[in-house]
């Protein structure tokens, strides 16, 4: 499916209720082509994606919403990484050596 940004803008300032539901068709469509295994968490992430959507009274709040989850859970995906290389030796961790602070007179 090819994406038209300039079809996509007309549609929101012209018929929003039109965008609204090319958008959700869009979506419905990218998840069923997804693997089945992965369909129930990709409809999750959507519910709360539309939930954060609602919940804004702008579309800048949305995105700065939205923004937020992505960050939020890149920092997970972060932690997780982190987790998993932390018993594994890495040329770049070679340690430091800690050095002592005093409370000045």
């Amino acid at each position: 499916m090819q994406f038209d940004i300039e079809e996509w803008q007309r549609l929101a300032r012209e018929d929003p209720g039109e965008f609204e539901r090319r958008r959700q068709a869009a979506i419905e469509s990218f998840i069923s082509q997804a693997p089945a295994e992965h369909r129930e968490r990709l409809r999750g992430l959507q519910f709360r994606i539309d939930l954060e959507r609602r919940r804004a009274k702008t579309a800048l709040g949305a995105a700065v919403r939205l923004q937020s989850m992505m960050w939020e859970r890149f920092g997970q995906l972060r932690e997780a990484l982190l987790a998993l290389t932390a018993d594994t030796p890495s040329d770049r961790h070679t340690g430091a050596r800690i050095l002592p602070f005093r409370k000045p007179d």
